[in-house]
């Protein structure tokens, strides 16, 4: 698509298809009958936007809340932060006043920051991904708080504001750049502009290598609903602690709780005590685990690791907390498959669940083998005790724990 066709699909001929195509029950296999059907009446390459638009707005449902109305690309979208963790954000950066959004993309951020009360000015080298930002700010009536500026900020500086956040491509030709100098701008050349403005917010890949990070700065890693998202480094006067896990969740009427679990600067890493398997088994969170917090988790849930290279902890009472999920551990023993097999039998098991951390064995295949004719489903999880191979019988497990809510199962 380029900006002459997204101009059209701007004006009411295309405005009109696209609320057709809204109407219709479409699907990826569908395009080619699609096209032939909408070329009667439109161009091939009014056609072909308006469809992958359509199919765009689909799929962008799981990550913003009025997707039908807001414009993409692809790769666009698959880049922007879904709307939980981007108003996450938002949150810390809104309250210093004029934030920039350096390389705004189709304005996921932007909208957020706005929506929190930030006026925003909103960078981008690309005309197209500019304009559906702003047609973005038009569609949720933002539009009166954000500056809209056209820039190439791989040779020119950022805006004067307040505080700048930045969220550099990851994504080229459809492939995922993994190293922080392939980011788009490098991210030594986005931590450069701390010099103009020391108080920067840049978002990175999750995965990303710690040691590349400033010393001085805060890594928050951020989880929607038990999935790792994103990591975010503040900068300056942003930076609150050395080490952050941010969890949100949806909840059953739709809002977004948060809590977070936080390490502070100079802190001594805590060490858990080792133990065997007791009645509970905890799994924290990704991002808890990701922000090297497994060990600050054990204290405050009184619990122990089963190994101090697999973040599996342990307890002989369930501590409900939004950080970990947990299970009853029936029983455990040294990994063998052919007892595993047999107490699966002797349980009357049904479905069984493998989990697994520290094994080579593949957990998918393994549960279809072990599962049963019987009613009584199970849970498998196999990891390492004290550095030698475990299967542990667990049931189901616990219901997830409100976010502030705290009791204890026994």
């Amino acid at each position: 698509m380029d900006l002459e066709i997204f101009n059209w699909l701007l004006s009411p001929q295309g405005q009109a298809l696209l609320a057709e195509l809204a109407e219709r029950p479409l699907r990826e296999g569908d395009t080619l009958r699609e096209m032939e059907r909408l070329r009667q009446r439109v161009s091939p390459e009014q056609a072909r936007a308006a469809l992958e638009l359509a199919l765009l707005r689909r799929r962008a449902s799981a990550k913003f809340p009025a997707a039908e109305r807001l414009y993409f690309t692809r790769e666009a979208l698959e880049q922007a932060s879904a709307a939980p963790v981007a108003a996450h954000r938002a949150t810390r950066l809104a309250p210093r006043g004029h934030v920039a959004d350096l390389g705004c993309g189709m304005g996921g951020d932007t909208l957020a920051l706005a929506m929190a009360g930030a006026r925003v000015t909103a960078v981008e080298r690309e005309p197209l991904r500019l304009a559906m930002a702003r047609a973005n700010a038009e569609a949720l009536g933002l539009s009166e708080r954000i500056d809209w500026r056209l820039s190439d900020l791989s040779v020119a500086a950022p805006p004067r504001a307040d505080a700048l956040f930045s969220d550099p491509g990851r994504r080229a030709g459809g492939q995922r750049r993994f190293h922080v100098e392939n980011y788009d701008p490098p991210l030594s050349r986005v931590l450069a502009w701390r010099e103009r403005n020391p108080a920067l917010a840049v978002k990175v890949a999750p995965g990303i290598d710690l040691a590349a990070l400033p010393a001085d700065a805060e890594v928050e890693f951020v989880s929607l609903d038990g999935e790792l998202k994103e990591a975010v480094i503040w900068c300056g006067p942003l930076a609150q602690v050395a080490r952050r896990a941010s969890l949100l969740r949806t909840e059953a009427n739709g809002q977004v709780a948060t809590c977070t679990l936080r390490a502070g600067y100079g802190a001594v890493l805590p060490t858990a005590p080792l133990a065997e398997p007791d009645a509970f088994l905890y799994e924290p969170d990704p991002a808890v685990i990701r922000a090297g917090l497994v060990t600050d988790l054990a204290l405050q849930l009184e619990a122990a690791q089963l190994d101090p290279t697999i973040a599996y902890l342990t307890a002989p009472t369930c501590v409900a907390t939004p950080f970990a999920r947990a299970w009853r551990v029936l029983e455990w023993f040294p990994f063998s498959l052919k007892r595993l097999r047999a107490r699966l039998r002797e349980l009357g098991a049904g479905p069984v669940t493998v989990k697994k951390r520290g094994s080579p064995l593949d957990s998918d295949a393994l549960a279809r083998r072990l599962s049963g004719p019987g009613t009584r489903p199970l849970v498998v999880t196999l990891t390492q005790v004290r550095g030698r191979p475990a299967a542990l019988l667990c049931d189901p497990p616990v219901p997830p724990t409100p976010i502030d809510e705290k009791r204890r199962f026994q």
